[in-house]
């Protein structure tokens, strides 16, 4: 597998390696893609001190971030990107697959 097919911004590379380094043991960010949410679809974060056979790795800028393999078919060509904006901040997957999303942008539809 290579990083084309899903890559992490500088800005999340960033956050996610300034928020690893609260934890006390090192971790990855770990992007799934569930069934569920508003449009069929959710986007799932969470930190994970292992990584599995069919994870892909990628790292950049001092973070790791591990997509399992049924994910990555959904979230082919994606990038997670990290934005603040005046009503928050938040990991969001820029998803060319998506054919829909909710007002949230956690869930979607292909």
């Amino acid at each position: 597998m290579s990083e084309t097919q899903f890559s992490v911004s500088p800005t999340a590379a960033k956050r996610i390696a300034f928020l690893a380094s609260k934890e006390p043991k090192p971790v990855m960010m770990r992007v799934a893609v569930l069934g569920g949410g508003c449009s069929g679809f959710q986007y799932n974060f969470s930190f994970e001190e292992e990584k599995n056979e069919d994870d892909l790795l990628i790292e950049r800028d001092g973070a790791a971030v591990v997509v399992d393999s049924t994910s990555l078919e959904l979230l082919k060509g994606s990038e997670l990107d990290y934005v603040e904006e005046m009503v928050g901040a938040s990991f969001q997957v820029k998803n060319p697959n998506a054919t829909s999303s909710c007002g949230c942008g956690n869930s979607f539809s292909v």
